[in-house]
């Protein structure tokens, strides 16, 4: 209901609070704003409408006397009444406690703020795990979309596990990284994001333990606890997820699968070593612990290429690989791919199929068509050298402004710089100030709930302007907040 962008005239002669009042009683007649709906705080109302307080009471006043809405002490406003229920022996649905019974688990407040900011074309966005509009290859994907006579495009119904056509391609693709499978081994999916959602309902049971990294971008999202599962974290260092409580851990939870970002952990930036790599494989293999890896950073190294995917060294078929192209070519297009064994792809393709009747055959033709040209090859060359400008870049004015406030470490790819702050100042707090200002944020309790001290900042997504004006106000805001903080003397 935030949402509203009807005001009422001013300089009309029928008065305000009848606008405000004639607006909020179509909304509620027509059935958008059903039985159980919150109406939001007097306050909020005004700002909203950009009127008096006063005006808002007359309004609501008004509604109430012709019993559309209740207000109880404690617990808001509430719609009671519509013209459905007003007219029918019966009173109509109550969707708000259908939207609240859904087995879907909704995002965490924090993830649904950011959601809406996000849409907010004055915010700089310094936490935006995407590449920046500025960085997208508009004019060449408007020349891989021209056809010409000889090409076959086909705009129905493409078979279960995505294009044959694509899916050779993306198998010739990733050969390049070390991974050999056959087509009838790949699934094509409408992004990474999907690939982990067939996974939770295809092969898990609910109150199944899934282990990951701590933090992790698993946190960010609730594919796996809406399906019923038990998320539980395993520390990173340097080296990646340390294995050593693995496998005791294993037999204490009896842990279903482990998903990983080996490549660029999102939000750490974090890669996995070799000798990590080989450990965590030789564990997998040794206690039957099916892992998921998420590669979906891998192609965006800036100063030298990550190790081989776990997918590479698989040789017991442990390893469900997802790749895609959101993060490197664009969003836009919903197109990845999962690797696993073949019984496994026809399981999750046959659900894919019941949920969505396949992914885009437009997207899928276009991104067959960079792959398979060479183009995207020459495109992530670009790419790169531009992420590392903005790294780069991103690291200059954090030692210059920051070198007091926080410490880091420099990413050698991706998007993220995982901050620390030094200061113990509430991130919350700084969350909420900085969106006052028009700046936007990602604390690292997205990542790790217990985590008050780190932000993850993206070099990927705001202008080079936005980037350093956003940071350099950024710590300033600190500055003030850890101000504000320090006892005053005596």
């Amino acid at each position: 209901m935030s949402e509203i962008d009807w005001k009422p005239h001013k300089s009309s002669t029928m008065p305000l609070h009848q606008q405000i009042s004639n607006y909020m009683k179509k909304k509620i007649m027509n059935g958008e704003w059903t039985i159980g709906t919150k109406i939001p705080p007097q306050r909020t109302l005004a700002e909203l409408f950009e009127v008096n307080r006063s005006t808002i009471v007359s309004a609501l006043e008004e509604l109430a006397a012709d019993g559309l809405i209740e207000s109880k002490v404690g617990r808001g406003t509430k719609v009671v009444n519509n013209t459905w229920s007003l007219l029918a022996s019966t009173p109509p649905p109550d969707w708000v406690s259908y939207v609240h019974s859904g087995i879907h688990e909704p995002n965490i407040k924090l993830i649904q703020e950011i959601n809406k900011a996000e849409a907010n074309p004055n915010i700089i966005r310094l936490g935006t795990g995407e590449l920046s509009p500025d960085l997208l290859p508009n004019e060449k994907m408007k020349e891989v979309l021209q056809l010409n006579m000889t090409e076959n495009l086909s705009l129905g119904y493409v078979e279960p596990k995505g294009d044959l056509s694509l899916r050779k391609t993306v198998r010739d693709y990733i050969k390049t990284k070390g991974i050999e499978v056959s087509p009838s081994s790949i699934l094509i999916v409408s992004g990474g994001l999907q690939a982990l959602q067939l996974i939770s309902i295809g092969l898990l049971k609910r109150g199944s333990t899934i282990f990951h990294e701590t933090p992790s971008y698993l946190n960010s999202i609730h594919v796996f606890q809406s399906a019923g599962m038990n998320l539980f974290g395993i520390p990173l260092d340097n080296e990646g997820i340390r294995c050593d409580s693995i496998e005791r851990l294993k037999r204490q939870h009896n842990g279903a699968l482990l998903y990983t970002i080996p490549s660029f952990n999102n939000p750490t930036g974090t890669v996995m070593s070799d000798r990590r790599r080989n450990q965590l494989l030789e564990i997998s293999n040794k206690d039957s612990l099916p892992i998921i890896e998420d590669d979906v950073y891998g192609e965006l190294w800036l100063d030298s290429p990550p190790p081989k995917p776990l997918k590479a060294r698989d040789k017991q078929g442990n390893i469900l690989y997802i790749g895609s192209i959101s993060k490197t070519l664009s969003p836009g297009l919903r197109i990845g791919w999962l690797v696993g064994p073949e019984p496994v792809i026809e399981r999750l393709s046959d659900i894919k199929m019941q949920t969505d009747y396949g992914s885009s055959s437009l997207s899928q033709y276009a991104v067959n068509k960079w792959l398979k040209s060479g183009i995207y090859e020459d495109y992530l060359t670009q790419i790169r050298k531009k992420l590392k400008f903005r790294r780069d870049l991103t690291i200059q004015i954090l030692t210059k402004y920051f070198s007091e406030l926080a410490t880091w470490s420099i990413p050698s790819g991706g998007f993220y710089i995982w901050l620390r702050m030094q200061t113990g100042i509430s991130t919350r707090k700084l969350f909420d100030l900085a969106l006052r200002e028009g700046i936007l944020l990602n604390p690292g309790s997205i990542y790790d709930k217990n985590d008050q001290e780190h932000l993850r900042l993206s070099y990927s997504y705001a202008s080079i302007e936005e980037l350093e004006h956003g940071l350099i106000r950024l710590s300033e805001l600190i500055s003030g907040l850890s101000d504000d903080q320090r006892p005053e003397l005596d």
